[in-house]
């Protein structure tokens, strides 16, 4: 039995806790929180009995495998490291951390110490970008010579997740001083990893310009100045030589969560539509090259995340997307940011 604990009790840990607890041979045993009601609350939602306010508390009691790191964003390089010093495997929220140097500490160390360090990138888990990757490396479509890629939300516009003009938990993501890397590292990080994967090569090089619009009078919410990037725009080249675009913004007026995945090959291609379905794609292939027609495919099933993360636990090796991926994620970001400053290409 592999003993988790949660640390962070916020929304999205609601959704590791359901998956975690569905799984066979994995029991939640505590939890951690600064703040005692979400804690409670929380804790009492999902039966777990022990609890504590921060984590060094929770490394001294110390009865647990491994954790799931749910904390906002600047806290995942400090907690995981703590983790990692006390011996503990951890399940990272994405992004990995605020830079690639901390993301590269993360990864060096979890290495070093021979512990399994996974990153939860939300849509490995549909099975239409997995057989999208298979495809593509077993050579369905040939060569891969292009590829367009896009994540759109539109909440900047409309009130489908509620108001971030009022809300805490919107207003964060729209400030860099409150740790936010804006649309580019809340969903640009899904949205780059989707591309390469899908086209089964890391990126080599990048351009990037990143854009941030007036959205308050003297840009600024309360305690929030509205500094973070609201749209990016990307030009990527891959290790395999395919060059592709890959966007991401918040102002899609229309698009409640849509993302996109085209990817061109010399013998076919393939396309996904996450909005549509996360279990089917299209691939055109064959003599269909001839008449552009696509044909639509079922996707085999697949695990989850938190399954293959208890899986790896169970088998002493990590299994995709491990640190390593989230580091070199990092670096493509922190490089985008480099990029859009500087008006060049930048190459990893």
């Amino acid at each position: 039995m592999q003993r988790l604990l949660i640390l962070g009790t916020g929304d999205m840990a609601r959704t590791h806790a359901r998956a975690f607890s569905d799984i066979p041979g994995c029991e939640i045993v505590a939890a951690v929180d600064n703040n005692p009601d979400n804690l409670q609350r929380f804790s009492r939602e999902f039966g777990i009995k022990m609890q504590f306010p921060d984590l060094a508390s929770a490394i001294e009691w110390g009865a647990f495998d491994a954790a799931a790191n749910v904390t906002p964003d600047p806290v995942h390089h400090p907690t995981t490291m703590q983790l990692i010093a006390a011996g503990k495997h951890v399940f990272c929220e994405k992004p990995l951390a605020e830079s690639y140097p901390l993301a590269r500490e993360m990864a060096d160390a979890v290495h070093a110490a021979g512990l399994i360090g996974m990153v939860n990138l939300t849509y490995r888990n549909a099975s239409a970008v997995q057989h999208a990757h298979d495809l593509v490396r077993s050579g369905q479509i040939g060569a891969v010579r292009h590829f367009e890629a896009s994540y759109l939300q539109s909440w900047l516009v409309g009130n489908q997740w509620g108001d971030w003009r009022t809300e805490k938990r919107w207003l964060w993501r729209l400030s860099e001083e409150h740790g936010s890397l804006g649309v580019l590292g809340d969903v640009g990080i899904h949205i780059l990893d989707l591309a390469s994967y899908g086209a089964d090569s890391s990126p080599s090089a990048v351009s990037c310009m990143l854009k941030t619009f007036n959205k308050a009078p003297g840009d600024r919410i309360g305690d929030y100045p509205l500094t973070a990037n609201d749209s990016a725009l990307m030009n990527v080249e891959l290790e395999n030589g395919a060059i592709g675009v890959v966007d991401a913004s918040r102002f899609a007026t229309g698009h409640a969560n849509t993302l996109k995945l085209s990817i061109y090959g010399d013998q076919g291609a393939v396309r996904l539509d996450l909005d549509q379905s996360w279990d089917h794609l299209d691939i055109c292939r064959g003599a269909n090259i001839n008449t552009q027609a696509w044909e639509r495919i079922e996707a085999p099933k697949v695990k989850s995340n938190f399954f293959r993360f208890i899986d790896s636990l169970n088998q002493g090796l990590a299994q995709a997307p491990d640190f390593e991926r989230g580091a070199r994620l990092q670096q493509v970001l922190d490089l985008c940011v480099q990029s859009s400053a500087e008006g060049r290409t930048l190459s990893l």
